[in-house]
């Protein structure tokens, strides 16, 4: 199936598109096949939550750019989900808010780095870091404890664009804010973040820089007030209810 054979009309177009993306991904050596599995359980949660960014969403989502746009120095982290899924979407964010991009990988392989590299390439990004990992992340036993030094290793801000609970918790416990997109509020990722964003990646990203673009020359009081007054709890207690009572 390609995306043009999928008719508009169809209900569950963007679901579909979605899915093929994914299934393109692992195609072409970005995506693993477990990453099949996890789009199908974020797919679900999207579902349950009505297939749209609802305000707590949109709140995080402001104040997660407020976090990267005051951050010394932010990094956005990615794996094949994401460079299958919204490329140039995080190119987008990552120049908006002056943020580095990373990949970090369970299924870690150096042919798969330099593809998941060279396709962010391709939309433009420069100078992506997570080829070297010549760092760790402490706690970790698996192969996403391995980063940049002068990346995830020093950042003080990092945004995990999808799930991953015990690498969330790892870098919490270096003192680093995290800002997790994490379709389901109950797990590890979207607990331990400072700015949980419950919310579809291809729905958030795009949010995140039209908020980092808005707030671009914001002085530090402004974006500090935003930062200082998001309540990650509600956030996640109002995507609980929405679930619950949709």
């Amino acid at each position: 199936m390609t995306g043009p054979d999928i008719p508009e009309s169809h209900p569950r177009h963007e679901s579909l598109l979605t899915r093929h993306r994914i299934e393109d991904g692992v195609d072409r050596g970005l995506t693993s096949r477990q990453g099949l599995i996890a789009q199908g359980r974020g797919e679900a949660f999207d579902y349950l939550l009505g297939e749209e960014t609802i305000p707590s969403a949109d709140a995080a989502e402001r104040a997660a750019a407020a976090h990267l746009l005051s951050a010394d120095h932010p990094v956005i982290s990615v794996n094949g989900n994401v460079a299958a899924l919204a490329p140039g979407e995080t190119v987008a964010l990552a120049e908006a808010t002056g943020a580095d991009i990373e990949i970090n990988l369970f299924n870690r392989t150096d042919e798969r780095i330099e593809r998941i590299a060279e396709h962010f390439r391709n939309y433009g990004a420069e100078g992506i870091k997570g080829l070297a990992a010549d760092a760790r992340i402490p706690g970790l036993a698996h192969e996403r404890a391995k980063v940049d030094a002068d990346g995830i290793a020093a950042a003080d801000v990092v945004l995990v664009p999808l799930e991953d609970g015990d690498r969330a918790a790892a870098l919490a416990e270096m003192g680093k804010t995290e800002v997790v997109v994490d379709l389901n509020p109950l797990s590890r990722s979207a607990r331990t973040a400072a700015v949980p964003v419950v919310d579809n990646l291809l729905r958030a990203v795009p949010n995140m820089t039209a908020h980092a673009e808005d707030l671009a020359g914001a002085d530090p009081d402004t974006l500090g007030s935003i930062v200082e007054s998001f309540d990650a709890d509600a956030a996640l207690s109002a995507a609980e209810d929405r679930i619950r009572n949709l």
